[in-house]
């Protein structure tokens, strides 16, 4: 008798996650490598959209279900040893990393840049790169364990949501 009263209360509790969840993560983000696009999600609807530049080919930028585990401002550019903040700097002002490929965050992410001609385009090592004003507008809203979709698709980001139910 019980362990039915426990059950029901488990079952019934305001706390118990039923109704609307979201399985993508509230906040999330979708990167749809086809289109150059990334996608703020928030309560399970598309907020805001903005035009990305990706991988100089399809493997570059791996695909898949990630989490935000490291974000910086005026990060530091390791492999050509250049400070945070220099204008020089290909990752611009912010870096939010994602733990593709077991790299925690240090090796894949989203970021700035100090070449806005290249947003929209299939240029980068794998990373995904946004106009400086839009990554300082997504980094206030992401918090480290927001997860990320990165995938490549003609279907509208709606229609991948939908896909996601």
């Amino acid at each position: 008798m019980v362990n039915l009263s426990i059950a029901f209360l488990l079952l019934f509790s305001p706390i118990w996650p039923l109704g609307n969840t979201h399985k993508l993560g509230d906040p999330y983000v979708i990167v749809n490598k086809a289109a150059n696009r990334l996608a703020y999600i928030e309560e399970g609807k598309v907020k805001e959209v903005y035009k990305v530049a990706t991988g100089r080919s399809k493997e570059l930028t791996p695909e898949g279900d990630f989490t935000i585990t490291v974000k910086a401002v005026d990060p530091y550019y390791r492999k050509k040893d250049i400070p945070g903040g220099d204008k020089t700097n290909p990752l611009g002002t912010r870096w939010i990393g994602f733990d593709a490929q077991n790299t925690d965050g240090r090796t894949f992410g989203i970021h700035g840049n100090n070449n806005p001609s290249a947003i929209g385009r299939f240029v980068t090592a794998g990373c995904i790169r946004m106009y400086e004003k839009d990554v300082q507008k997504l980094y206030t809203k992401i918090k480290i364990g927001t997860k990320i979709k990165v995938i490549h698709s003609q279907n509208s980001f709606e229609e991948i949501l939908r896909s996601q139910e």
